[in-house]
């Protein structure tokens, strides 16, 4: 394809982009209203020199007008004097009202969108066509170039840190008018989050512990309390649990009715009033389950994608799913796993909960020494090395019962656990003490006065 037809066939506006060109040279504060555009959203090469003068002269705090722009554009090497005065004049003569300008930004973004899927395209077609690779990889390759146009986040694989800077210095603007716009998914142990500040976009949160200790119950606690106070959608992976299992656990839980009677349907007419309220509650939060056993990250991402508006996933558990290409390495499988998942959360901007078992070592120590650490998280240090955030839960009566010593002196209501924060990326390390109520299957905040008398024990 000649130059000039691709001229002619690939989408953009020479109107849009010249009248915001020309309004930014015509009223300098107007670059703040489209920094979010970068320069590969110009489709003419002259467009983009312009536009990235005019970011370096915004992000040097520096007037634009016609002539220190035309300075900048010359001293950058990109035209001479003459004929970046003769352009400069014929943008400020085409420049339109300067309140159209966020419509042609939206109109320039729309039209780099198209071309982004013109490309991706071809690249998808060139890839089935070479029938290189398993068709699996092709598939995910096609779905995450479609995705990452279709949230606007299509890159060209570099990013100028004059466009970033910009981006940046906006959402401090931003941050000084809302404070809370950064704060994580919160949740709602109130403790833990002052300590994490909430889940942040992106992180891998791993869960670890040894069996029964409620890693699980945990999870849902934590979807649950999500899933209350937001219109995002809550994807749970189970891999060893039906969902009916869960539901249960979760009914149990949000109407503070015993589980065995849950199980045995043993109900009070007290106990169907709480039930009903609870499945109310459950029924109008945006909750998915998958209970598959065999899934693999592929397989999530593309769920994921289809579901779409996802704001928190969780996986139960690790050491039950299966890599995309397995090696018969136990080792290198748990790796390629926490690897594409942290990946996943990086794509998708959400945080995702991932479960993990804990090697028998704990159980082989005696007293204090059993709390957790990284060192048990197991089969891989990858885990350790992918995570921003590892969470042990741990309760010394679990020990004391199964041994048959005197458990712990506790509140008859529930046992204090601990919810060990062993590696915080953006933050301190240390122990959450949490309530443990098994009966319900639930966690809770406890009071600071419990809370500092439990530590001593």
């Amino acid at each position: 394809m000649s130059e000039l037809e691709t001229f002619k066939t690939m989408p953009f506006s020479l109107e849009a982009e010249q009248a915001i060109l020309g309004t930014v040279i015509v009223d300098s504060e107007k670059f703040a209203d489209v920094a979010t555009l970068k320069e590969g959203d110009f489709y003419l090469e002259q467009h983009k020199q312009i536009f990235a003068a005019m970011r370096n002269m915004f992000n040097e705090s520096r007037v634009i007008d016609p002539v220190t722009l035309i300075d900048t554009l010359t001293s950058m090497g990109t035209y001479t004097e003459g004929d970046a005065a003769k352009y400069i004049k014929l943008l400020v003569d085409l420049a339109s009202g300067a309140a159209n300008i966020e419509e042609y930004s939206k109109i320039v973004r729309d039209k780099a969108m198209l071309r982004a899927l013109i490309e991706a395209s071809r690249d998808i077609s060139d890839l089935a066509y070479s029938e290189k690779g398993e068709v699996a990889k092709a598939i995910n390759f096609a779905e995450s170039k479609i995705y990452s146009i279709s949230q606007d986040k299509y890159s060209e694989g570099l990013d100028k840190i004059g466009d970033v800077v910009a981006d940046y210095v906006k959402l401090l603007r931003m941050l000084e008018e809302d404070p809370d716009l950064l704060s994580g998914t919160p949740t709602r142990f109130e403790k833990l989050d002052r300590m994490l500040v909430g889940m942040g976009k992106g992180d891998l949160i791993v869960v670890g512990a040894r069996p029964g200790m409620g890693k699980t119950s945990f999870c849902m606690n934590v979807a649950t309390n999500v899933a209350k106070t937001t219109d995002k959608n809550i994807v749970v992976f189970s891999l060893e649990m039906s969902s009916e299992q869960l539901v249960s656990r979760m009914l149990s839980s949000e109407a503070l009715i015993d589980s065995k009677n849950m199980r045995t349907g043993n109900l009070s007419p007290d106990d169907w009033t709480k039930l009903a309220e609870a499945a109310s509650v459950l029924s109008k939060t945006n909750i998915f389950i998958a209970p598959n056993p065999n899934i693999t990250p592929s397989a999530m991402k593309s769920m994921l994608r289809r579901l779409g508006n996802v704001g928190l996933v969780i996986i139960d558990y690790l050491q039950l799913m299966h890599p995309d290409i397995v090696t018969n390495n136990q080792v290198q499988d748990i790796a390629s796993i926490t690897r594409a998942i942290k990946l996943m959360a990086k794509e998708f901007e959400i945080p995702i909960i991932l479960c993990s078992q804990l090697s028998r070592a704990t159980d082989k120590r005696s007293g204090k020494e059993r709390q957790p650490m990284l060192s048990d998280l197991r089969d891989s240090g990858s885990i350790e090395q992918d995570a921003d955030i590892v969470l042990f839960l741990y309760r010394s009566n679990y020990y004391e019962r199964n041994e048959g010593d005197a458990p712990e002196e506790t509140n008859s209501d529930y046992i204090v656990a601990d919810c060990n924060v062993a590696k915080n990326r953006h933050g301190s390390p240390g122990i959450v003490k949490l309530a443990w109520v098994g009966k319900y299957f639930k966690f809770m905040s406890i009071s600071d006065e419990f809370t500092d008398e439990s530590s001593e024990n």
